[in-house]
């Protein structure tokens, strides 16, 4: 299906959450309300838009413009080769959003990797834990707001066995 009837069809199916459908450089992007996500990337994966591929996920911290995060969701579809963009906005006194871990496998980890960077959480990830910082490190250390000279406690050593 092409990106211009994928659009049609987001507006015509989901009218109140789709906000903005900016066109830079030929991407396809399409912000939507961050209650519909769920609802929205289901409809993109199955018939007929078949976007069967989640590429990546991130996040963005607009810490100085919006006071709130961004999530990308980068998505493909191997049938049309076709990619789309879809962007919601987390604000920072609501950093829940719904996980899509049961529509791609490979969301585990992406997730993860943003909640361990960023501090957002996903409602209903089967595994929600830090990725890549110990688990007695404090803060988030890509938000925009993390002090550069913050120092962490001290964890003592283990030894192996």
């Amino acid at each position: 299906m092409e990106n211009k009837k994928v659009i049609e069809a987001l507006k015509k199916t989901f009218p109140e959450k789709v906000t903005e459908i900016p066109d830079r450089l030929g991407d396809t992007i399409v912000r939507i309300e961050k209650d519909a996500l769920l609802n929205i990337m289901e409809f993109l994966k199955n018939r007929p838009c078949e976007f069967t591929m989640l590429l990546d996920l991130t996040c963005v911290d607009y810490l100085s413009s919006k006071g709130c995060f961004e999530m990308v969701y980068h998505l493909f579809s191997i049938s049309s080769n076709n990619r789309i963009r879809i962007k919601t906005e987390v604000r920072k006194n609501e950093l829940d959003i719904d996980s899509l871990s049961d529509l791609w496998k490979n969301t585990n980890w992406l997730e993860r990797e943003v909640f361990d960077m960023f501090g957002i959480n996903f409602k209903g990830h089967p595994d929600m834990r830090r990725l890549f910082m110990y688990e007695g490190f404090e803060g988030y250390p890509l938000r925009k707001d993390y002090p550069l000279r913050k120092r962490q406690p001290k964890i003592p050593l283990r030894r192996l066995t």
